[in-house]
């Protein structure tokens, strides 16, 4: 995931505040952004990853069908 480069304004006596506590505005912004943007969005971006990953998805769970999964032959349970 990429960045974006963003000029914003917020109230200069805020922003000494944030300095002074040693907040990082751009990473209370993104944390303030997902979460307002709620489970909702999460949702959304995790149903495109699959979406985008089905083929590989579904490679896999061939994959341990045939062979089994990963380590199965050390498991002693």
């Amino acid at each position: 995931m990429g960045k974006v480069e963003l000029r914003i304004e917020i109230d200069e006596t805020l922003a000494d505040q944030a300095r002074a506590a040693e907040i990082q505005l751009s990473l209370f912004l993104e944390r303030a952004l997902k979460l307002a943007l709620g489970p909702a969005a999460a949702t959304e971006r995790a149903r495109r990853w699959a979406d985008e990953n089905a083929d590989a998805i579904a490679a896999h769970n061939r994959y341990v069908e045939e062979q089994g999964p990963f380590g199965e032959e050390w498991r002693r349970w």
